[in-house]
């Protein structure tokens, strides 16, 4: 099934899979894959499914829409094409029977690459309401077999307070959309974490993370979206 790879700076901020003869793409909450950027149009592009292809249309948008380097107006996409809003990448994956690609198409420099597996459906989004449980968001990647170590994130504040949720994707974005998104990414010898969107930046033991990732240590404290964090790792 074709699906879409949404990511910023490298890291992955989320995943949808193509099921609708019309998606659509823009800042505004009622589109089907928002992303929440001035860079962005209100209704920026419309992505439509005829059978297993898959056309992408820009809208008259402000800054446009480009696919591998070139503006376009509305262009057949083809499998691991690479679809530019702002600064925005969106990697396009058709899933068709006999093709062969990479699962896991953006990695962070350093990062090592997961284990082929038969693609899985992905994750819903943990809901983000107040008797939810913490602000962490969908988790993109797979698991790394041959990570050394064990890490995960405890809630401490909130209505999810005491609640652990396990590191064991290689991307792992947390946060509230629009507000404040970190993501935590897993690397050879350990994790980093970077702010990702929205204008309130987490912070890392009291100070301000920005997108450059920063390394996450056993007892680490976050603070993201007014919700406090511990991130915990144990060695195997």
């Amino acid at each position: 099934m074709p699906k879409m790879i949404v990511s910023i700076d490298g890291v992955v901020i989320k995943e949808v899979q193509l099921t609708k003869d019309r998606t659509t793409l823009g800042r505004r909450p009622y589109n089907d894959i928002v992303i929440d950027n001035l860079a962005v149009s209100g209704e920026h592009a419309v992505l439509q499914l005829t059978g297993n292809e898959v056309y992408l249309e820009d809208l008259n948008s402000t800054n446009g829409t480009y696919v591998n380097g070139k503006a376009v107006k509305k262009q057949l996409l083809q499998n691991n094409d690479t679809v530019e809003i702002g600064k925005y990448k969106i990697k396009f994956i058709n899933e068709a029977p006999g093709a062969t690609f990479e699962k896991t198409m953006i990695m962070k420099p350093g990062m090592v690459p997961p284990m082929p597996k038969p693609a899985a459906p992905a994750p819903a989004p943990v809901g983000m309401g107040t008797t939810a449980m913490p602000p962490v968001g969908a988790t993109i990647g797979h698991p790394e077999a041959t990570a050394p170590m064990n890490a995960s994130i405890k809630v401490l504040s909130g209505a999810a307070a005491g609640r652990e949720v396990p590191l064991v994707k290689v991307v792992t974005t947390i946060g509230k959309p629009g507000v404040a998104v970190a993501a935590i990414t897993k690397r050879t010898h350990g994790f980093v974490v970077a702010h990702v969107e929205g204008s309130n930046k987490p912070t890392l033991n009291g100070s301000a993370i920005g997108p450059e990732p920063v390394t996450l240590k056993n007892g680490d404290m976050l603070e993201l979206a007014g919700t406090q964090m511990q991130f915990l790792q144990q060695a195997n």
